[in-house]
């Protein structure tokens, strides 16, 4: 394992990346309603990051199952835990939920943020499943501080969770991030309190909560990219991407822009 820790010039051109990331969110969040296909939603996530002077990390990243990743967002619907495939076919209807997740590299430094949006209104109960799942990223945050442990933060996300009778999916995890989309450490979202990493400040990490209204267990689809809620039912997925201090972790992604438009 190889952790880099940034400096504070490198964290700022982070900072610039994941407020792109927030932007692009907050400006499909104007889109995301019954009717819309999730290959447009796709074409405007592109359209705006490139003219925002980015390059969509997403696109054409690297699959061990197959092919690259042919889109600049993951769209997933519903059951879809993470990694959908946008497609003109995979229209939105009311009552869908819909976690996007987007990447932008920016100046050599990537960002990675990710939100679940209700189409329309949604049921009480699923409402119910995004507060919990929102409210667990921030209390895994709130343990994302220098000289506590990577299981900290997994703690507070599952016990949060299952304590609400979910489901916290094993299989994904969050992850360093820096010059490359992916680095180490894994973030799992579950685990003991004490265990794995210690945490220095300096470190970048995205933190994704991953949680299912019914059983953890998850499949893979045929197309290799999305994983899907074994029992068919829904799934949320937040996501920040974080830099650890010696006191309070500093998020570098934003929902800001998203919650001007999204009543989820």
């Amino acid at each position: 394992m190889k952790i880099f820790l940034k400096t504070e010039d490198e964290i700022e051109l982070m900072r610039q990346a994941n407020r792109l990331v927030g932007k692009t969110l907050g400006e499909l969040a104007k889109h995301i309603r019954p009717g819309v296909s999730t290959l447009e939603l796709d074409c405007i996530a592109d359209t705006f990051i490139r003219d925002h002077g980015a390059v969509p990390t997403f696109k054409g990243f690297p699959n061990p199952y197959g092919g690259p990743f042919p889109a600049s967002i993951c769209t997933s619907v519903n059951d879809v835990v993470v990694h959908g495939v946008p497609s003109k076919d995979e229209v939105l209807k009311e009552g869908d939920i819909i976690s996007i997740d987007c990447g932008t590299l920016l100046n050599g430094f990537n960002g990675d943020s990710c939100y679940t949006f209700c189409v329309g209104e949604v049921s009480e109960e699923v409402r119910q499943l995004l507060k919990v799942t929102k409210e667990s990223l921030y209390l895994g945050i709130e343990q994302a501080v220098a000289g506590h442990h990577l299981g900290d933060i997994s703690y507070a996300v599952q016990s949060h969770c299952e304590a609400a009778g979910y489901g916290v999916v094993r299989e994904l995890t969050g992850h360093g991030i820096g010059r490359e989309m992916h680095e180490d450490p894994q973030v799992p979202n579950y685990g003991k309190r004490g265990n794995g990493v210690m945490l220095k400040a300096g470190m970048c990490i995205a933190i994704e909560p991953m949680i299912t209204m019914g059983k953890r267990d998850v499949y893979l689809k045929q197309d290799r990219w999305s994983v899907c809620t074994r029992d068919g039912k829904p799934a949320a997925h937040y996501e920040h991407t974080i830099a650890i201090n010696k006191g309070k972790a500093e998020i570098l992604s934003s929902f800001e822009e998203i919650e001007s438009y999204t009543n989820c």
